[in-house]
């Protein structure tokens, strides 16, 4: 597809010249790979496991420390683009104006991302600290089940689920977003590593490359994600109504996000998505008031606030500990593991906030991607895991003996069960899980299709038959490690997934984060700022005459 792109009274015109093209060199590789582990999952599961696993405790036991160097520049570098003068830029220029509303465009970013997560652990993964269930706490010094124990778990989650994986996100997406709409390079993974390697990155076998590991990597992390939530929704039918867990009901609810998914992915980003990510996203509101009026109210917020102290308290020690210090058990299969599927997730990612990001300032789309989702995070962390344990201590629910007894991620529907009004809450709860990961499909999936469709647009989408190939193939992937390769959590073999993908394209990603680095800071995009700083100016002139010109007629 060539396609040449002008401004004209500050609005994209796109002309295409010719019918879209797949860009084999990317889709023929990551489709071998991804489909070949789906066909090989199918003729024989152990062997796909098998790799996995030994690629995922290799990768994290030899590069944990890399990780966490990456996770903490990430966090200091997304501040400073939040509240420096580089804030002030905006993506396609002056003119440029925001095609989504700051509610529509957050609702998509929440539950394009990893909004599912959040309702799968929750609870269940500061109960499991709480509970030292696979020996979390062994070299902590810290006994299961007390006090400490709880505040622990507490500022654990909020290290894992808040400021860093949204940080690791959303500097991705502003390399690809000023590269694309300011400097009007192509809506790819190779734009964001032009300033470091030259034009040459775009072309021949490094744009081969580099896209083929990074949508391998997402697909792997996409998989990782449905695949928990397929095993969530497993054992909530069987906790909460008897149906017992197995691959017909795995199978069963891989039909239906896969249906729910199609529909959406078919209607498009305007029709499709956008309805079925702000429809999940008033849901998750709904929930989160819900439980926090109808929970202990006081005992959350003192837990938030204790869970925060904790997490600052240690922020070093856990920011830098690749697991001596706390443990394996610990760091490399909770810590490690969230920041191999972040940045698994972060190069494409990256390419799906772009889609979004036209006429928007580089600071608000940090307070949407970065600041707005990890404070949900704090807050929806803070009420479902400060309410489980007040619970749990209370013994109005035993949660740590739910998650021992049937998998890492089945103590949410023990929780459920003691809520007012479970009845409706439950199925509620079901039906958000399916519509959640079906956004997080749709989302990733159409971010895959257009790296795989050459001259690749914000402003079109991507073939449908695209986004749905790659749709269930990564879904397919998912259900069949849940199905078997659950291993003592439950979702072992999901894990074994995201650190496989992070690790995929973990030299891609630190290229990225470099390559940002040196755009901004040692080349200085001081142009765009000073275009800013230039209206601003005039702005503020035109605003002081006019109030002189109306304090001289009074």
């Amino acid at each position: 597809m060539i396609i040449t792109y002008k401004e004209e009274e500050g609005e994209s015109i796109v002309e295409e010249n010719n019918k879209k093209k797949i860009q084999w060199s990317v889709f023929i590789p990551a489709f071998l790979v991804i489909g070949g582990a789906a066909i090989m999952g199918l003729i024989n599961n152990t062997l796909l496991s098998k790799a996995s696993h030994t690629i995922f405790t290799w990768a994290l036991t030899n590069f944990g420390w890399l990780y966490q160097i990456v996770a903490i520049t990430c966090l200091v570098l997304a501040a400073v683009f939040a509240f420096s003068k580089l804030g002030k830029i905006r993506f396609g220029g002056k003119n440029a104006k925001a095609k989504h509303s700051f509610g529509a465009w957050f609702a998509m970013t929440l539950a394009g991302g990893i909004g599912t997560g959040s309702i799968t652990y929750g609870v269940n993964e500061v109960m499991i600290y709480f509970g030292n269930i696979y020996g979390e706490l062994d070299k902590t010094g810290i006994m299961a089940g007390t006090e400490e124990a709880g505040f622990f778990g507490m500022g654990r989650v909020l290290y894992n689920w808040t400021f860093i994986p949204y940080a690791i996100y959303s500097l991705v997406g502003v390399a690809i977003s000023y590269m694309y709409f300011n400097k009007k390079e192509e809506l790819s993974v190779t734009s964001s590593l032009i300033p470091l390697f030259g034009e040459r990155v775009k072309r021949g076998a490094w744009r081969t490359i580099v896209d083929t590991l990074s949508i391998i990597a997402i697909a792997l992390g996409l998989a990782s994600s449905m695949g928990g939530g397929l095993a969530l929704i497993g054992t909530g039918l069987n906790t909460v109504y008897g149906i017992k867990q197995g691959p017909v009901v795995w199978f069963g609810l891989f039909g239906v996000i896969m249906v729910t998914f199609s529909i959406s992915a078919l209607k498009g980003i305007d029709k499709g998505l956008k309805w079925l990510a702000k429809g999940t996203t008033y849901i998750f509101y709904a929930l989160l008031i819900f439980l926090f009026v109808a929970g202990p109210t006081v005992y959350i917020l003192n837990m938030m606030n204790a869970g925060m102290g904790h997490w600052l308290d240690n922020f070093w020690t856990w920011g830098l500990d690749p697991y001596i210090v706390n443990g394996e058990a610990l760091v490399t299969w909770w810590t490690l593991y969230d920041w191999s599927s972040w940045i698994a997730y972060a190069p494409l990612m990256g390419i799906f906030f772009a889609l979004l990001a036209y006429g928007r300032t580089i600071r608000q789309f940090m307070i949407v991607n970065w600041i707005l989702p990890s404070t949900f995070n704090v807050v929806w962390f803070s009420v479902w895991s400060g309410t489980g344990l007040k619970w749990q201590n209370e013994g109005v629910v035993d949660i740590v003996a739910a998650i021992k007894e049937n998998g890492a991620v089945s103590g949410l529907w023990a929780f459920l069960q003691q809520v007012p009004i479970s009845v409706i809450i439950i199925p509620l709860v079901i039906i958000t899980l399916i519509a959640a990961f079906s956004t997080t499909v749709n989302s990733m999936s159409t971010t895959i299709a257009a790296v795989c469709t050459k001259g690749a647009r914000a402003d079109q989408e991507a073939a449908g038959w695209l986004k749905i190939l790659w749709g269930v193939s990564i879904g397919l992937i998912a259900v069949i490690m849940v199905a078997f390769a659950g291993g003592a959590q439950g979702v072992d073999g999901v894990k074994y997934l995201a650190g496989c993908g992070g690790f995929v394209v973990l030299p891609v990603f630190v290229l990225q984060i470099i390559s940002l680095f040196k755009m901004f800071f040692i080349d200085k995009v001081v142009e765009d700022v000073e275009e800013t700083d230039a209206i601003e100016e005039a702005e503020a002139t035109v605003k002081v005459e006019a109030l002189k010109e109306a304090v001289v007629t009074e």
